[in-house]
């Protein structure tokens, strides 16, 4: 089940709290000749995904309509029944703006079944990218709005990712988040729900969907996976929206990287696959190195080291060609030194310990921004400890642990357990004071 972002953002709309819905919804029930028993618990269960049943769905639509003096459909409470046609705007991509930014609006009111929503698998997690890699495409995605959308106003959302991407960076998912999500609400959605023409909503398109990728990153970087997945899946529609494939495979990249994390390896290797061939020569060397280097962590977890070893030589390979200059805004994480540490993430799978030491070794001696360099020294450390070398392990982990400082993010926190849990584990000396540099940072409550 999906959390119901449409109703939840049409009852924040008209007003109406849970048990007020519900004292109507029997009210009109009674109109019918039914006898409903509903209270505020059923409605925080169609919040959170369940279908009502029988009549009720249409007694929801006739309270809110009286509510807001306008006609309300199915579709416009997500409750259109599944299997068939929904009204036109249902599918089209004003429908997939009105669902966007509603999700937004309840992402920002800390809704709980939005934020504690599982991410799905199956047919629903693989159907964004099969629509993204097939028509039909958006021929026209003009469209007349109140006000008029100028390049200064993508101009802004452009230098809003920028922004955002590196706070994130600086500071963790946990902190940037809130910050991102209120800037989609408070001026996104106004300018996609504007009016364009095709060539400026193309525009306006990607540099949106470049800022709700962010927005996805954060929620991953929170723990909030189905929140994240969500997040992506819109930032995909987007790029579709835009025309612009590159955009696309780097979404679908990010797609990937969430994927290795929830262990679904196959599903890892078929979207870098899609992302690959989809956008063909739109894809860049940095993207490229990064999808090949994903692939091929999946591989070795999977026991495939042939396939694995393949991807590595074609991470290699793309790194090469990689030219500062030529890349756009969103491919600038792959900096020198990240597919050294996904290749020593492999090799280390696949038990070639001494070769994923060289690698992580060539990482950390390549600069990164703060958030990578944590990620860099923690995955020199478990290499040193798993060699013998206590003393380089932690000497690592303290300069691990310092660099962390200030960061508020799920994942470094993750990194940072697990390189604690090694070093107490292996029982050498030394070890106490970078397991409690690591505690103090952890202490800290998010």
């Amino acid at each position: 089940m999906q959390p119901n972002t449409l109703l939840d953002a049409i009852l924040d709309e008209a007003g109406i709290s849970h048990a007020g819905l519900a004292a109507h919804v029997n009210q009109a029930g009674r109109a019918r000749g039914l006898a409903l028993r509903y209270e505020h618990t059923a409605v925080a269960r169609w919040l959170k995904g369940q279908r009502p049943r029988g009549q009720v769905p249409d007694l929801i639509c006739e309270v809110l309509a009286r509510r807001l003096h306008r006609p309300v459909t199915l579709d416009d409470i997500g409750l259109g029944v599944p299997g068939e046609p929904s009204a036109p705007h249902g599918t089209s991509l004003s429908g997939f703006v009105e669902r966007a930014t509603a999700l937004w609006r309840s992402d920002e009111q800390q809704r709980p079944h939005i934020l504690g929503a599982p991410a799905v698998t199956g047919t629903p997690a693989v159907m964004p990218v099969w629509e993204w890699e097939n028509p039909p495409e958006d021929v026209d995605v003009s469209r007349g709005g109140r006000h008029r959308v100028t390049s200064a106003d993508i101009e802004m959302l452009r230098a809003a990712r920028t922004h955002y991407e590196q706070m994130y960076r600086k500071a963790g998912g946990v902190a940037t988040r809130t910050r991102i999500v209120g800037f989609l609400n408070a001026e996104a959605a106004p300018l996609l729900r504007g009016s364009y023409t095709d060539e400026t909503g193309r525009q306006l398109h990607r540099a949106t969907g470049g800022l709700v990728a962010v927005a996805g990153i954060c929620a991953y970087d929170s723990d909030a996976h189905g929140l994240a997945q969500r997040y992506f899946h819109q930032a995909l529609r987007l790029a579709k929206a835009s025309g612009d494939r590159g955009l696309g495979a780097y979404v679908i990249a990010l797609l990937v990287n969430q994927a290795l994390f929830m262990r679904e390896y196959r599903q890892a290797v078929a979207f870098a696959e899609a992302a690959l061939r989809a956008a063909g020569r739109h894809i860049t060397p940095a993207l490229a190195s990064d999808l090949y280097a994903m692939q091929a962590k999946a591989y070795a977890h999977l026991g495939d080291g042939t396939s694995a070893l393949s991807c590595i030589r074609r991470a290699e390979q793309a790194a090469e060609r990689i030219r500062r200059g030529y890349e756009p805004d969103e491919t600038g994480y792959v900096q020198p030194g990240l597919v050294n540490v996904q290749v020593a993430e492999a090799l280390l799978s696949l038990g070639e310990v001494a070769a994923a030491r060289e690698h992580a070794m060539a990482a950390v001696d390549n600069p990164a921004h703060d958030r990578g360099r944590v990620h860099r020294l923690a995955m020199l450390s478990t290499i040193e400890l798993r060699q013998g070398n206590a003393d380089k392990a932690v000497a690592i982990a303290v300069q691990m642990a310092e660099q962390a400082r200030g960061m508020e993010s799920q994942r470094l926190r993750d990194r940072l357990r697990a390189v604690r849990e090694h070093l107490v584990r292996s029982g050498c000396a030394g070890t106490a004071e970078a397991a409690a540099l690591i505690d103090g940072a952890l202490r800290v409550p998010l």
